[in-house]
């Protein structure tokens, strides 16, 4: 896959040179963004706007533009000409061909308080690798500043509707390039769910009227039949084993949710009812599940143990409440609300406090959130057709990743 096709080497690096100062703490509340300069990489512009564009995304850093800058790429880094600007990082490139069909780019990166050089790197890729290796190069600055692990190298799986009966399974980076089509397809495709070492998904597809739940092996494009069950059989997501997962049958004439081991087949009810309880989610350590259940009268988001056991109702306000997702670190809940007939993003914490509407344009479905917590993914039809989306946590720079005109939903961000 990419990551072995993509080769980085590093020279000069201090082994304490992503921990021995934290420019930016990313769980402080309020944060201002910290202003650093990506001056233009000597022949490689394409770069240095990816670059600048994945870091700004974040709303922890400003970039300055380029005719704000003090000094030029070529130019030595000088300190004392960043300091009235309060620029915390200078990073200077140059990108270079080391034979056919392949390049090297090699980065400095300056702390301008302390006047010293922090990183060197260089990055040796083929030429279909360029954005795959510019994010690679804005991980290695996020992580440098922050000490935290960047989202620009991970992908997000979506359904994308060819037509009224034929959906289609595809994968693209993080910000909607580079997308493929798997060769997935059904007359139905719903919630695609990553296992957290990324090598697979879970999702359902209705096929010869039969509602089947697979699993697709990201390396070599396998898909597995996992669960043929009479009924409605629909996804959930996996426990941190990558083995078993959850999901809602309607086998028995009412749905309920259970628990299957993909490697025996063997499974059993988590949770059955009187009632439709259905969307099972599971928190990241495996040990908690949401779901969505009508027992109230009207669907709602419950928590339970991942047992089924100790239900608690967490959505009192409004008739609808769907999708719910957990966050990476479990400090917040994503879900789907209807208001006013459209349905919205939310989120809210654990126990169903601070809840925080994020959307108001069209209606906005399918959330599920970044591996850091700080992004969320999700489907809109503000402008028409259903897109993919991303945006902050906090429901800032609400961006369109899928072509317009593309109908596409049921995204899902990998680990």
């Amino acid at each position: 896959m990419l990551l072995c096709l993509l080769v980085a080497s590093s020279s000069g690096i201090p082994k304490e040179a992503y921990s021995s100062r934290l420019y930016i703490d990313v769980n402080a509340p309020n944060i201002k963004p910290l202003p650093i300069a990506i001056q233009g990489f000597t022949n490689g512009k394409e770069i240095t706007d990816i670059v600048v564009r994945d870091l700004n995304f974040t709303g922890l850093f400003h970039c300055l533009p380029e005719d704000a800058q003090v000094e030029r790429n070529n130019q030595p880094f000088n300190a004392r000409s960043w300091q009235p600007l309060n620029v915390a990082l200078v990073v200077k490139g140059h990108v270079s061909s080391s034979g056919p069909g392949i390049f090297n780019v090699i980065i400095t990166a300056y702390d301008v308080h302390e006047n010293r050089e922090i990183l060197k790197k260089e990055y040796t890729a083929s030429n279909n690798l360029l954005r795959p290796l510019a994010h690679t190069i804005s991980n290695d600055i996020y992580r440098l500043l922050t000490g935290q692990q960047g989202v620009f190298r991970s992908r997000i799986a979506f359904v994308v509707e060819r037509s009224s009966n034929v959906k289609e399974l595809h994968i693209s980076d993080y910000d909607g390039y580079r997308a493929y089509n798997t060769g997935i397809t059904g007359g139905i495709i719903l919630a695609p769910r990553w296992s957290q070492d990324g090598k697979t998904l879970l999702y359902s597809a209705e096929r010869n009227r039969s509602w089947d739940i697979y699993m697709l092996n990201i390396e070599d494009m396998k898909e597995r039949n996992l669960v043929s069950l009479r009924g409605l059989n629909m996804a959930g997501n996996f426990f941190p084993d990558g083995q078993s997962f959850v999901f809602a049958s309607s086998k028995d004439g009412r749905t309920d949710i259970h628990r299957a081991d993909r490697i025996t087949m063997k499974g059993y009810k988590l949770i059955s009812s009187p009632w439709i309880d259905v969307s099972p989610n599971l928190s990241q350590d495996g040990k908690l599940m949401l779901f969505v259940s009508n027992r109230s009268g009207s669907p709602q988001i419950y928590l339970s143990d991942s047992n089924g056991d100790n239900i608690k109702r967490l959505t009192f306000e409004g008739s609808y409440n769907t999708s719910p997702s957990w966050s990476p670190r479990g400090d917040r809940i994503v879900f789907t609300g209807m208001v006013d007939g459209r349905q919205q993003i939310y989120t809210m914490r654990p126990d169903g406090s601070s809840l925080q509407r994020l959307t108001e344009k069209g209606n906005n479905e399918d959330p599920t959130f970044s591996p850091d917590g700080r992004f969320i993914v999700f489907s809109s039809d503000r402008e028409g057709s259903s897109s993919i989306y991303i945006m902050r946590a906090n429901g800032e720079e609400q961006t369109r990743i899928t072509p317009r005109g593309m109908r596409a939903y049921s995204p899902s961000w990998s680990p």
